[in-house]
C-alpha cells in the first residue's frame, strides 16, 4: 500500500495535496494513527477511506494515464512529402501544415489510431525557391466533421504534442550524395546511390499503404564510394506478405548525419503475383519444371504441359504448383500415358497465374529413339572342346613326345 501511495503521490499537484490535510500519512501509512492529530485518529480503517480520499486516488490514476499519451517523436519533410513518427499510446488528430512566411500553402489532417509512422503527400504546388516550414500538431481529440477555422486549424481538442521542420527548396547547396535511380515493386525497393566523396549514410526503407507505413526498417552505417560514376546498388526485399491487386508505395529516406543532409523519395506500385520457370527436363517417359517465386504476393498458379507431334496436340497435362514467395522454388513432375513412339515431338511448358494469364513460357524438343532390348542368352559357340580341356590335352601330347624321344635315345 505504501509503495502504491508514493507512486501515486508523485503525480499529484501541490495544490491538490494542500486541500487534503495529512494526506501523506493517510495514504502512505494509514495504520500509523499515532502520527495523526486527535481528530484524525479513527477507530476503524474504513473511516479513513472517505469520499474525498477516494476522489484523490481517482485523480491520481487519471494523471498517470495522461502521462502515457501519444506524442510526436520525429518529423521530416521536403516539398513532395513528409513522414511523422508517433510514440506512446492512444488516439488523436494530427494536423499537418506546409507554410512559407507564415502563409499556409497546404494542410492535411489525419485520424491517428495509435503509434507508428504516418506519411503525408503534398500536392504539386507552384512554389519558388526559398525557405519552407512544416508543422505537425497532435491533439487528443478533435471535431470529426473536418470543420476548421479560416486558418485551417482544428477547432476542438487540446494540443498533446507539436513539432516543426524547416527546409530550403530550389537553392544550390553542396550535395554529399546523389540518388541515381529508385523504384519499388512487389519484390522490394531498388536503389542506386553515389557520392562525390566517400561518406556513410543511414537508409530507412518504408512500405506505405494509404497514410500509414506498414513496415519501417533502418540500415545503419552504409558506406558510399567517392566516385559519382560508380553507384552503389541496394536491393531491399519486403518482409510483409502483400495482397494481390493492392496499391502500395515504397519510401526511402537517406540520412547523412555528419553533414545533416536528408533526402527522401517515394514510388507507388500495384502488388502482383509473379514467378518464373528456372529449369525444365523432358524425355520419352515424362517431363518436369522447376518454378521460383518472384514476388511477396503468394503465387498460386499451375503448370500446363502441352505435347505436340506431327502437327497436332497429343497430350495436355496441368498440375498445380506449391504456394511460392520470392526465393522459394519447387519442382513439378508429370509422366506421359505411355512411352512415346520413336520420333520428334514439341513440348510447351507454360506457367499460368491465378487470373489465367501466362506468367512464363518455355518450349523444348523431345527426340524419342527406339528402345533396344538386349537378350541375356549367349550365342552358342561351335567349339569342339572347352578351352581348359584343350589345354590339358596339348600338355599331355607334349609330355608324351618327350618321353618317347628319351626312350629312343636310350636304345
Amino acid at each position: 500500500m505504501a509503495v502504491v501511495g508514493r507512486a501515486l503521490l508523485s503525480f499529484l499537484p501541490s495544490a491538490a495535496l494542500a486541500s487534503f490535510p495529512h494526506f501523506d500519512t493517510l495514504v502512505l501509512n494509514p495504520f500509523r494513527n499515532d502520527r495523526l492529530p486527535g481528530r484524525f485518529r479513527p477507530m476503524k480503517i474504513c473511516s479513513i477511506c472517505s469520499i474525498r480520499h477516494l476522489a484523490a486516488l481517482a485523480l491520481l490514476m487519471a494523471l498517470a494515464a495522461t502521462a502515457q499519451s501519444i506524442e510526436i517523436f520525429s518529423l521530416y519533410s521536403n516539398i513532395d512529402s513528409a513522414d511523422i513518427t508517433l510514440v506512446g499510446g492512444g488516439e488523436g488528430i494530427l494536423q499537418m501544415d506546409l507554410t512559407q512566411d507564415n502563409k499556409v500553402l497546404n494542410s492535411r489532417r489525419l485520424d491517428i489510431d495509435g503509434p507508428g509512422t504516418y506519411v503525408v503527400r503534398w500536392p504539386n504546388l507552384k512554389v519558388d525557391k526559398g525557405s519552407y516550414s512544416v508543422c505537425a500538431t497532435l491533439r487528443d481529440d478533435g471535431t470529426k466533421d473536418n470543420s476548421s477555422d479560416d486558418t485551417g486549424e482544428i477547432k476542438d481538442g487540446a494540443v498533446q504534442s507539436r513539432r516543426c521542420h524547416r527546409f530550403y527548396y530550389g537553392g544550390v547547396e553542396p550535395v554529399r550524395f546523389d540518388v541515381r535511380d529508385f523504384r519499388s515493386d512487389s519484390r522490394g525497393l531498388h536503389l542506386a546511390i553515389s557520392a562525390s566523396d566517400p561518406t556513410i549514410v543511414d537508409i530507412y526503407y518504408m512500405l506505405v499503404q494509404g497514410d500509414r507505413a506498414l513496415y519501417v526498417t533502418r540500415e545503419k552505417a552504409v558506406p558510399i564510394s567517392g566516385l559519382m560514376s560508380m553507384a552503389v546498388e541496394k536491393d531491399y526485399k519486403w518482409k510483409p506478405i502483400l495482397e494481390n491487386g493492392q496499391i502500395y508505395e515504397g519510401r526511402v529516406k537517406i540520412v547523412e548525419l555528419n553533414h545533416n543532409q536528408t533526402r527522401a523519395f517515394m514510388s507507388p506500385f500495384v502488388a502482383i503475383e509473379d514467378a518464373q520457370i528456372t529449369e525444365t527436363y523432358q524425355d520419352e517417359t515424362g517431363a518436369s519444371a522447376t518454378v521460383m517465386g518472384d514476388s511477396r504476393v503468394p503465387f498460386e498458379g499451375l503448370l500446363r504441359f502441352t505435347l505436340s507431334g506431327g502437327g497436332e496436340v497429343l497430350n495436355i497435362t496441368e498440375k498445380k504448383t506449391p504456394v511460392l514467395l520470392s526465393g522459394d522454388d519447387e519442382t513439378v513432375e508429370i509422366t506421359w500415358n505411355s512411352t512415346l513412339e520413336p520420333g520428334v515431338y514439341q513440348l510447351q511448358t507454360a506457367l499460368i497465374g491465378q487470373d489465367g494469364s501466362i506468367v512464363d513460357l518455355q518450349e523444348n524438343i523431345i527426340e524419342a529413339k527406339p528402345i533396344v532390348v538386349r537378350s541375356n542368352v549367349d550365342e552358342t559357340k561351335s567349339t569342339g572342346l572347352p578351352a581348359g580341356l584343350a589345354g590339358v590335352a596339348m600338355l599331355a601330347i607334349i609330355l608324351f613326345r618327350r618321353m618317347r624321344r628319351q626312350s629312343q635315345l636310350m636304345n
